[in-house]
């Protein structure tokens, strides 16, 4: 592998058959830019009297010295050093308009200029085929500890009751999390409830989007899991509600179960947690444990056989799709639905009428979160912090810059998108072969799904898995979950475009970039992500988007064929 310098070389090199155009680096994140003027010089001063300043200091510190008063005045001289030092710097972004660059969006004015040269760039050196230089045959392999006890599990200290809620990714999460628990106080885990969401509104049961038996049965040899308490026990206390709720905080380490949970368990004989989302923590647990959340999450979830049939259905469907790229295609998670619009509190290119839409849908949402008193909302400042979700415009300029040709397959995964009509015009302007659900599948075929926002992500979970690339464009659960689980199934590599959103929201500040000179950083990003596709977890990381090394072997030779990958892929769901 390249060192540092030779790596920044690479990014700055132009595609081939392109003209060469000045070296470019790569554009830094806002966030750690410091400010200038147009001459060079940093913002707030620093002119030619700061070195006789310098001078001046350099002087009166080697005077001290001689005399050791410098013990007595060092801190004095170093915070007043300090002080005029950081009174040269300015933090802000100022453009030439007085504007901080990347606050306002701009991206529909970059696409008009840029769109001539877009659409008659036909470099076919790259594509979907060849996304992935880094995704070597050397990598990690699933690696989990497979000895059971001698004499099977020890007598049960009881039983645990969770109440997992959120939308699909985070009751996935709280599942994990509850088996880990559940193995940690050696207790019989009772198959999770699920919380009725008020923004997913699906009242799904766990055997409506899993396979309960399979679950069970994959459990065995670390954890009694049962459908439901029995009558005997739930009699004892008369109804649910009689017995012992733990409000655990988030991130909760292993030693609060042990010391606090688990005497009330011995005690009672069941305990429950309600709500149950991030309550365990993921640093400081037993190697064990942690592999038990791994083998949990990769293994064990499968999605029941109605769920798994159609989405195999799907995958094929867009695989036919894909037959001029050998069966591969990019699907993208794009979180541009109403309420994402509207929770970051962004502003794009709607106007008046698009204010009165959002502000409606914060308040149906969120009533009087984001207007109580001392609430101070910055779009402008949420922009340049890349806070804002990725358009459909932006995804598509995004990956033709990234050197995706027009004729790339590609899944859009996503809820119902804001003002769809007008906002994903430019995407199918600039990708022809887009499918969705809606276009693989017949309206029968959809039909008794629609009305389950988790199972209608589970379809979208399955086609995203399988995809070759995988695009996120915002964070949340599900992308945090599908990163983990591809890199489980791809040699630790995620196979995953996470675009540097603050990067991109200077970059598409600017309405007379040049398409060399923007493709140039796009591509730069995808290298970038493309080389670290293989991350490690560090502490306190998601076990669950990073599952190497705890859950993963180095293996120096591995198979990554389609056909291999593909078959791991299909064992696992």
């Amino acid at each position: 592998m390249q060192n540092g310098k030779e790596s920044m070389h690479v990014y700055a090199r132009p595609p081939a058959g392109r003209a060469r155009s000045p070296p470019l680096s790569p554009i830094h994140s806002p966030r750690h830019r410091l400010g200038r003027t147009r001459s060079g010089r940093q913002a707030g001063g620093g002119g030619p009297t700061r070195p006789y300043v310098i001078r001046l200091i350099f002087l009166l510190f080697s005077f001290l010295l001689r005399r050791h008063a410098v013990l007595l005045l060092a801190p004095v001289i170093y915070i007043s050093g300090m002080l005029l030092y950081m009174g040269t710097l300015s933090l802000d972004l100022p453009s030439s308009a007085g504007v901080a660059r990347g606050s306002v969006y701009r991206s529909p004015e970059v696409f008009e200029h840029l769109w001539p040269a877009m659409e008659a760039d036909n470099d076919s050196s790259f594509g979907v085929e060849k996304a992935w230089e880094y995704a070597a045959t050397a990598g990690w392999r699933p690696c989990l500890a497979r000895e059971s006890e001698a004499d099977g599990l020890p007598e049960s200290n009881g039983y645990i009751l969770i109440e997992a809620n959120g939308g699909l990714n985070q009751q996935r999460s709280s599942i994990c999390n509850a088996v880990a628990v559940a193995h940690l106080l050696n207790a019989t885990l009772v198959i999770p409830h699920f919380h009725l969401n008020s923004v997913w509104q699906d009242n799904s049961k766990f055997g409506d989007i899993y396979d309960e038996k399979f679950f069970i049965e994959s459990l065995a040899e670390d954890v009694r899991v049962v459908k439901k308490l029995p009558d005997e026990v739930l009699e004892q206390f008369g109804n649910m509600s009689n017995i012992y709720n733990f409000k655990v905080k988030a991130w909760t380490p292993a030693d609060y179960y042990l010391e606090k949970v688990k005497p009330k368990l011995l005690e009672a004989g069941v305990v429950r947690f309600s709500p149950f989302a991030n309550r365990l923590a993921y640093d400081k647990i037993p190697p064990k444990v942690q592999q038990i959340r791994c083998k949990t999450n990769f293994e064990a979830l499968r999605f029941a056989k109605p769920i798994a049939s159609l989405a195999d259905v799907l995958v094929k469907r867009m695989v036919e799709k894909s037959s001029n790229t050998g069966g591969k295609y990019i699907a993208i998670h794009l979180r541009f639905e109403e309420d994402m619009v509207a929770f970051s509190c962004c502003i794009y290119d709607g106007g008046e009428q698009e204010k009165i839409e959002m502000d409606a849908a914060r308040e149906r949402g969120w009533r009087g979160k984001f207007t109580r008193n001392g609430r101070i909302v910055d779009p402008a400042a949420n922009r340049v912090d890349g806070q804002c979700p990725l358009t459909p415009l932006e995804v598509g300029m995004i990956l033709r810059g990234m050197g995706f040709r027009n004729t790339t397959p590609i899944y859009i995964a996503a809820g119902k998108i804001y003002k769809a009509e007008k906002t994903m015009l430019p995407l199918r302007q600039m990708f022809p072969y887009l499918q969705t659900k809606e276009t693989l599948l017949s309206a029968e075929e959809l039909a008794p799904y629609k009305k389950h926002s988790s199972r209608m992500a589970a379809l979208d979970y399955t086609v995203c898995l399988q995809s070759e690339v995988f695009v996120s464009t915002k964070g949340g659960n599900f992308p945090q979950i599908l990163v983990g689980h591809r890199r489980y199934l791809n040699n630790g590599h995620s196979k995953t475009i996470r675009p540097d959103t603050r990067k991109l929201a200077v970059l598409l500040d600017d309405p007379n970039i040049s398409w060399a000179a923007f493709s140039e950083q796009l591509r730069a990003m995808r290298l970038h992500g493309d080389m670290k596709g293989h991350e490690l977890r560090k502490s306190n990381a998601s076990i669950y988007k990073f599952p190497a090394p705890d859950c993963m072997c180095e293996d120096p030779v591995l198979d990554t064929s389609r056909e291999t990958n593909m078959r791991r892929v299909r064992l696992h769901l």
